[in-house]
């Protein structure tokens, strides 16, 4: 039984660790990190889109990428 519960304490810091450094909840961080990995998604799309017609979207992604790392410098 003991060692049910040190391997549950363990999990839960190995998923807890890490948004408690920046400041959030497990459920916080897993809403941000998605909200992200979509936008991500979202601009791999609009890039791949420039690299056969550059003449579309010229300044999308690279100026999404400077402003979600200008968000994510100053969160905690």
């Amino acid at each position: 039984m003991k060692l049910i519960v040190i391997i549950f304490i363990t999990m839960a810091n190995i998923f807890t660790k890490h948004p408690k450094e920046v400041g959030e909840t497990y459920f916080q961080h897993l809403w941000i990190a998605l909200k992200y990995s979509f936008k991500l998604l979202l601009l791999f799309v609009i890039a791949f889109i420039h690299s056969i017609f550059p003449f579309i979207f010229k300044t999308t992604t690279s100026a999404k990428i400077i402003e979600m790392a200008e968000k994510l410098k100053n969160r905690k």
